[in-house]
């Protein structure tokens, strides 16, 4: 059976390894044609590594692990990588692939637009400003990508504007975003989450909101949606294309 490693990000608080385990259930039920596992690249058990050590001891030959990340930053890109290429030396007859990252996928967008519904938000009310907070990264271009994602979240409703505010950059917090959303004329705050998972810097967020004397609505973070299910699979597939494409042009040659 072929091996899928979903692998988060990690966290201290408990919250977010139950949220991510409970995904990762959802993921089994959806593909019962995949060994699916979970892993965590720092501060939560298992750790990727450990996944991967004892996957090549029961004599597993390949695996794609798809990491359980809204950005392309330094996790996807450094972080990531680097751990696969020293498991690729620890278990030279082991093949892994890295699928890509979950992403601003229209699906996520619309996962997050349902958890603000499911809040008591009508989609039709024009006095609703989107306050989404996301985690932020040192790399520029992440954010803006990730700052786009609010408008998108507007899609399909009446509400007056979105914002997006970042729980790590400096300059770009909920408080300059709840301004820019009273501004804006908003009247009816929603604190919307791009983060899959609870924690500590959803709780950061959270905090400042409390303290501004806005009256805010709370939308649950992204979480076990089936829209996740749905982008992990299809990265989970793209993947898997990629490496039987791969070996059967090395057949070929």
């Amino acid at each position: 059976m072929s091996v899928l490693i979903a692998t988060a990000h990690g966290s201290r608080d408990a919250r977010s390894a139950r949220t991510v385990h409970a995904v990762v259930d959802r993921i089994r039920l959806r593909r019962p044609d995949v060994d699916v596992r979970v892993a965590f690249l720092d501060l939560t058990e298992p750790h990727v590594d450990r996944v991967i050590d004892v996957l090549a001891l029961e004599g597993g030959d390949s695996a794609v692990v798809v990491p359980l990340l809204l950005g392309s930053a330094f996790h996807a890109r450094v972080d990531l990588p680097t751990m696969l290429e020293a498991a690729r030396l620890r278990h030279p007859g082991l093949s892994l692939v890295q699928a890509d990252v979950l992403g601003d996928d229209p699906r996520l967008v619309d996962a997050v637009r349902s958890r603000i519904v499911d809040a008591g938000v009508d989609v039709d009310d024009p006095d609703v400003g989107v306050l989404l907070a996301a985690v932020g990264s040192s790399d520029g271009a992440a954010n803006e990508r990730t700052r786009a994602i609010a408008r998108h979240v507007l899609t399909g409703t009446l509400w007056r504007e979105a914002v997006t505010c970042f729980a790590t950059v400096p300059n770009s917090g909920p408080s300059e975003a709840l301004r820019l959303l009273h501004s804006a004329g908003a009247r009816k705050i929603v604190l919307a989450q791009w983060f899959l998972a609870p924690g500590l810097l959803t709780d950061r967020v959270s905090a400042v909101v409390d303290a501004s004397g806005f009256e805010v609505v709370r939308a649950d973070v992204i979480g076990a949606h089936s829209s996740v299910t749905e982008v992990v699979s299809h990265r989970y597939d793209c993947a898997l294309t990629h490496v039987v494409t791969a070996d059967n042009d090395h057949l070929n040659r």
